[in-house]
């Protein structure tokens, strides 16, 4: 059987802000097709910098984006084609109800994609994947919203529009424990289901231990350990990620 084919690859990124601040320092790695990819660090270390490059929303100093063959620098309107990208803070049109939102963004995004005769698969899917109830969406406007509640339309349409790239910045954030627990089932199986490539980030590392296929430490904006959790444990002689983590980042943790 042939290896998933690169969906996603970064490389040589470097991002210096003005007044000197570099936030991305040669940061280089690659995701296959239906990886779930967790990109992890704390906070500064580069993680927003380089999901915002990816995204198509800010450029590099320099280095390399490639998604899915398209340069995201070259040509930044063919990337925003293949990728979707949920940022940590969720926003959304406080005035529009959920159910106008995702008819909204669904439509938008596959327009321009020229698939215009998914539009209302796809947003079926979306209202399933909300895990809300129908009413919900097409009685109640976004500004009612919680934050868990608006994180669910928010990844519920980034997925169901079956990008090639989903860029998932925290994505359970704001959910209770069962709410996250249903969140990450469905991406792992959307992933696994449609070979959507998922790249995320979280500092739940028990999510990132059950969700992620593979992990990449990021530390002042360079990579410094990065594969499977399983290997990860292995190479460091962590009990479990976290702890793991504590010792590739924080350079703590005994025995």
């Amino acid at each position: 059987m042939a290896a998933p084919s690169p969906v996603l690859h970064v490389e040589g990124l470097v991002k210096v802000y003005p007044g000197g601040t570099r936030a991305l320092d040669g940061l280089s790695f690659t995701v296959s097709e239906g990886e779930v990819y967790g990109l992890l660090g704390p906070n500064g270390a580069g993680k927003s910098t380089t999901f915002r490059i990816i995204a198509t929303l800010l450029k590099p100093t320099s280095g390399r984006v490639v998604v899915d063959g398209v340069d995201v620098a070259a040509s930044p309107l063919e990337a925003r084609k293949r990728i979707t990208y949920v940022p940590e803070e969720v926003g959304g049109y406080r005035r529009l109800t959920g159910m106008e939102y995702l008819r909204f963004v669904v439509s938008t995004y596959l327009r321009a994609r020229g698939e215009p005769g998914r539009i209302g698969e796809a947003l079926e899917e979306a209202v399933e994947l909300t895990g809300l109830p129908r009413e919900v969406l097409e009685e109640r406007k976004m500004s009612d919203y919680s934050k868990g509640m608006k994180r669910r339309v928010q990844v519920a349409w980034a997925l169901a529009v079956r990008p090639r790239l989903a860029i998932l910045d925290e994505p359970t954030s704001g959910l209770d424990v069962e709410a996250s627990y249903e969140l990450r089932e469905t991406i792992a199986e959307y992933a696994r289901r449609h070979r959507v490539t998922v790249l995320l980030s979280s500092h739940n590392m028990l999510e990132v231990e059950t969700l992620c296929t593979r992990v990449g430490f990021i530390r002042s904006g360079r990579l410094v350990a990065e594969g499977a959790p399983a290997e990860i444990l292995e190479e460091t002689g962590a009990r479990n990620l976290e702890e793991a983590y504590m010792r590739l980042i924080a350079g703590s943790g005994r025995g």
